[in-house]
């Protein structure tokens, strides 16, 4: 064992650090997966206290709770992180006992970053982090820090420093948000019934949407879709 795992057993056995965290991300074995890798309270002092799989879910467990931090994926069923943060907004206000969020996504891309830090999180790391940077994060997080995954910090300084340059895609920001997430489901080459039953939407309701996204960004069927979302590192 290092010097600092066994730092970090003493603290946690002696009661030193502690911080309670909600998972949210709507893999299953993903989450049993982060559970198993950072919730060994007596090693990490990190205490798993509820988990949920989609925007209803989460809002609901978070409310009763009152995690400390909780651990976001960026695309979820039911609106995606962003709607999260959104119904959150008075738990992260609380200036007693804030809920802090860190957004553990697989995505890369600069919109879904920028997208979740206007939402509120604190930070966005992506999920190719080892367990113990990931403890770390989550204590950083939860003492006020910000907390980015190494080029992601980045796409955070140009959308919120610079004046000339637009923080999103004009295009994609002619999207909502749940457009955004069908969007993405058709690029990853999901079926509209699968879209729709990940999304607790009606078959009807997707081809809507789709409707709606080709329309707005004048592009002709899902193939030039795919395409175009692949471009900008959306899938």
């Amino acid at each position: 064992m290092s010097d600092a795992t066994e730092q970090t057993q003493g603290e946690a056995e002696s009661g030193a650090r502690r911080v309670r965290v909600v998972l949210v991300d709507d893999h299953r074995m993903f989450r049993t997966g982060v559970q198993a890798e950072i919730g060994r309270t007596e090693i990490t002092g990190v205490e798993v206290v509820g988990e949920a799989a989609d925007v209803e879910q989460a809002v609901t467990v978070i409310a009763a709770t009152r995690p400390e931090v909780v651990l976001l994926d960026v695309h979820l069923p039911g609106g995606g992180g962003v709607e999260v943060l959104r119904r959150s907004a008075a738990l992260m206000a609380d200036a007693e006992n804030p809920v802090r969020f860190l957004a553990l996504s697989v995505s890369d891309a600069a919109e879904d970053v920028i997208g979740v830090i206007r939402g509120g999180a604190r930070g966005y790391v992506t999920k190719t982090i080892t367990g113990t940077d990931l403890v770390d994060s989550v204590f950083r997080v939860q003492e006020g820090d910000a907390v980015f995954s190494p080029r992601l910090a980045g796409f955070v300084l140009d959308a919120f420093a610079s004046t000339d340059a637009p923080p999103v895609d004009e295009d994609l920001d002619r999207l909502t948000q749940r457009e955004r997430e069908v969007l993405r489901l058709i690029a990853r080459g999901y079926a509209y019934k699968e879209i729709a039953k990940q999304l607790f939407i009606s078959v009807k309701t997707v081809e809507s949407h789709v409707s709606a996204v080709l329309r707005k960004l004048q592009l002709s069927n899902r193939h030039e879709l795919t395409r175009w979302a692949t471009a900008r590192r959306l899938v």
